[in-house]
Formats: C-alpha cells, structure tokens, sequence
C-alpha cells in the first residue's frame, strides 16, 4: 500500500503538479486524522464498557 502512494507522489512530483500534490497531502493527513479519532473512539467505548 506505501509503494502505491509512493509511486502516485513520485508521479505528481516528476510532472510539477503541484497543486495535485497538495490535494494528495491534504488528503493523507485528513485519514491520518480520522483514524486517529476513530481510534480514540473505539479506546473510550471500551472503556465505558468496562
């Protein structure tokens, strides 16, 4: 799966697409985000359940 988004960066990057690569940024970091919150989710429903 890391290969994958490698390869699509290094695919933006050699094209100077910039503005694409920003899009691809931002859309990594933005599931960075909610894995993060879901996880944190998950962690205090299983503590509630205790």
């Amino acid at each position: 799966m890391i290969k994958f988004f490698n390869k699509i960066l290094k695919q933006l990057l050699d094209e100077n697409k910039t503005g694409r690569y920003l899009k691809f940024t931002i859309g990594e970091i933005i599931l960075l985000i909610v894995g993060v919150l879901l996880a944190l989710q998950v962690n205090n429903w299983n503590n509630n359940r205790e």
